[in-house]
């Protein structure tokens, strides 16, 4: 039996959260033409802060099914999440049953978000952490579209090293889920290189800029 996932928060307060968003960050959004407009995808990347979802979703006008910590579902803000179409996961355990739900919603076309890192990465001494084996694996059993992307920087007012980079869209081909999981890292990790050096970039123009000015 097929779970409906109700999406009614996820239209109503995309329109009014999006923009307040992007006015508040400032994020920088590059290749987000990538995204495919219709058919399964999973969209997925590195995770850093407990607002990256947001980063994605006002990427794209598809709607998004983020699969989340079990633990959003236990607390007063549960509401948000299920109104906002979101997939509970428990990590303590390997959840079948999320990864079913994360499955039809790909069978019937739409659009999943995960983290293959499972958890957000709290040092600054790894680029990423391990990557687990969901998403080349959904993505083998429906031959659903991985979009990966990188984010970095900083999430605070008018940030101007807040980016988030999309990277061509791929399949698992002929059923091979390792080279696809080697890949998928691969990718992110590059990316997540070239939000680096073009921050860098940024940084270095403007202190050329200011010496010209003196």
């Amino acid at each position: 039996m097929t779970k409906k996932h109700s999406i009614w928060g996820y239209k109503l307060f995309k329109p009014i959260l999006g923009p307040l968003f992007k006015l508040y960050y400032n994020p920088q959004i590059i290749n987000a033409e990538l995204i495919p407009k219709e058919g399964p995808i999973l969209i997925v990347g590195n995770h850093k802060h407990i607002m990256d979802q947001c980063s994605v979703i006002i990427s794209t006008k598809r709607i998004i099914h983020y699969m989340a910590k079990k633990e959003y579902f236990d607390s007063k803000f549960a509401w948000f999440f299920r109104a906002g179409g979101c997939i509970s996961v428990n990590r303590e355990a390997h959840d079948g049953v999320a990864k079913g739900e994360a499955i039809e919603v790909l069978k019937n076309g739409g659009a999943i978000g995960l983290y293959p890192e499972g958890t957000r990465i709290k040092t600054k001494e790894k680029l990423l952490l391990d990557f687990k084996y969901g998403t080349v694996s959904m993505a083998d059993k429906t031959d659903a579209t991985i979009i990966p992307y990188a984010i970095t920087g900083d999430y605070k007012f008018r940030s101007k090293n807040l980016m988030i980079r999309f990277g061509k869209p791929f399949k698992v081909l002929n059923g091979d889920k390792e080279t696809a999981h080697q890949k998928l890292r691969q990718e992110i990790e590059n990316l997540i290189k070239e939000n680096l050096k073009a921050t860098n970039r940024t940084i270095e123009e403007e202190k050329n800029s200011h010496m010209e000015e003196k």
